[in-house]
């Protein structure tokens, strides 16, 4: 049954000036760079050039718009708009009027990326070297495209069966994928084709020569006892092989010199490379912090005079079709303008919060010393720069800070809080940097087990559960104290 009815509601809705603003936050210094080149592809009205423009167009322009709002005034009265908000303003307006990296005069323009032959590319130019039919040759050529960048051939040779069927209308069998796998498997680096860390090692290990009686006994040790080996349990080995000590020092030593990885040996010219870029720079000058922006690599936006002309000239006219490309070119001036304000937003946005970490971290950054980091969470920024939670999250995510101690990701500055002995609060990466340096120095024969890490942070003056000392190892990434010995 319908009903009519008086409801009262509150909606909180972003317009899309702040969806553009929130989206942009979030993208660091390169993300940002092709965002502007998209822009500036997408929108005509946005150009990159010299900020300034030059006083005679400027005077002709204006003079033109006085000329046509008298012609037409008194027929636009319904319009909430103005011709001047799109002539008259500063075209050379920049969202880089705050930063001060370089001088005007510097041009700089750096590429991050390097790209050379692929991983495929170079076992595919082995494989044109053998030979092969073409059959062959495409069945290998196929075989090479599933092997992943490690160098591993992790797929089922059927479901390859399968693939070569319905996608190449090739029909192979699984001994001939065999016969040519293997000869892939001969191919450099040593251990490519493998389907498993295994198969992998005995690769490289099988083709090293000559074969030391140590070589043997890695190839057995691989072969036959490769769970153990994984899980460290050396004395099991040894009592197993009848083996001493120092022997089998000489047999790891073998093993472990071996690539797990062989795809990766190729070198980082093989692949597209992407260096570390970063988006805020911290310079101590004799105690006193300075901050400024990367922006070497941003060009100069402003709006097309071309189309603030187009628009002035539409403007006087009265058919139909002038009316729509009016329309057409004033949404890409408002577009091109939101843009370059929403540039300039972000700036001020995150100017502002990293001003705020750098003073409530001020002695970590002038020293480097991480002990002095306090704890700090995102709300402890957003109450100081007035800002919401979610605002300051979009700033600290995947934004790194250069330092003269080394480029950071800027969320590693944020940490949880706990209190030490005297009941102080202190910083989770404090408990962290000590815990580095306890297992830094470790007797590697004896390492520290998570008790005894414990154990010794209570004699520091920090009562931590165990579980949670796990907990931080975890998080730097270091294993537990097993696997971590050596003989």
């Amino acid at each position: 049954m319908l009903r009519q009815g008086l409801h009262q509601k509150m909606l909180q809705k972003l317009s899309p000036q702040q969806i553009q603003l929130m989206k942009m936050l979030q993208l660091p210094t390169v993300a940002l760079e092709q965002r502007i080149k998209e822009e500036i592809e997408l929108n005509p009205a946005l150009e990159e050039g010299d900020e300034n423009v030059e006083d005679e167009q400027k005077d002709e322009v204006e003079d033109d718009l006085y000329d046509s709002e008298k012609e037409q005034e008194g027929e636009r009265k319904d319009d909430d708009f103005s011709l001047e908000d799109y002539i008259n303003e500063d075209e050379g307006y920049s969202y880089k009027e705050h930063a001060n990296n370089n001088s005007s005069d510097e041009e700089r323009r750096e590429s991050p990326l390097s790209q050379g032959p692929s991983f495929q590319d170079l076992l595919l130019s082995q494989l044109g070297l053998q030979l092969l039919t073409d059959h062959q040759y495409q069945v290998g050529a196929y075989l090479i495209g599933n092997i992943d960048e490690d160098g591993y051939m992790r797929r089922e040779l059927m479901a390859v069966i399968d693939d070569l069927a319905f996608t190449q209308n090739i029909v192979s069998t699984e001994s001939e994928l065999k016969e040519i796998l293997g000869i892939i498997q001969n191919f450099d680096p040593p251990g490519v084709g493998a389907n498993d860390l295994k198969e992998c090692l005995l690769l490289q290990l099988k083709r090293k020569v000559p074969r030391t009686p140590h070589l043997i006994m890695a190839i057995r040790i691989v072969q036959e006892h490769m769970d153990e080996f994984s899980k460290k349990h050396y004395e099991k080995i040894a009592n197993r092989l009848g083996i001493d000590n120092e022997s089998l020092k000489l047999v790891i030593k073998e093993i472990t010199s071996l690539s797990p990885r062989p795809g990766s040996s190729v070198g980082d010219s093989s692949r597209n490379v992407q260096d570390v870029i970063p988006d805020f720079i911290v310079i101590n000058n004799d105690g006193k912090l300075e901050l400024s922006l990367n922006d070497r690599n941003m060009p100069d936006l402003r709006v097309s005079g071309m189309y603030s002309n187009m628009l002035l000239d539409y403007a006087k006219r009265k058919d139909k079709s002038s009316k729509e490309a009016f329309s057409f070119i004033k949404q890409k001036i408002d577009s091109a303008k939101w843009f370059m304000d929403a540039l300039h937003q972000r700036q001020q946005t995150l100017l502002l919060t990293i001003d705020a970490i750098l003073d409530y971290q001020q002695k970590y950054f002038l020293d480097g010393d991480e002990t002095k980091l306090r704890p700090m969470i995102l709300k402890d920024i957003a109450d100081r720069v007035n800002l919401d939670i979610s605002t300051v999250s979009r700033v600290a995510n995947s934004k790194y800070v250069q330092t003269q101690f080394g480029t950071f990701l800027l969320k590693s500055f944020f940490s949880e809080s706990l209190t030490n002995s005297v009941g102080e609060e202190v910083s989770t990466r404090e408990v962290k940097k000590i815990l580095l340096d306890v297992i830094s120095a470790e007797d590697k024969k004896k390492p520290v087990t998570d008790d005894l890490l414990t154990k010794i942070l209570k004699e520091k003056g920090y009562n931590i559960a165990r579980r949670t000392v796990a907990k931080y190892r975890e998080q730097l990434d270091i294993s537990v104290a097993r696997l971590r010995k050596e003989i």
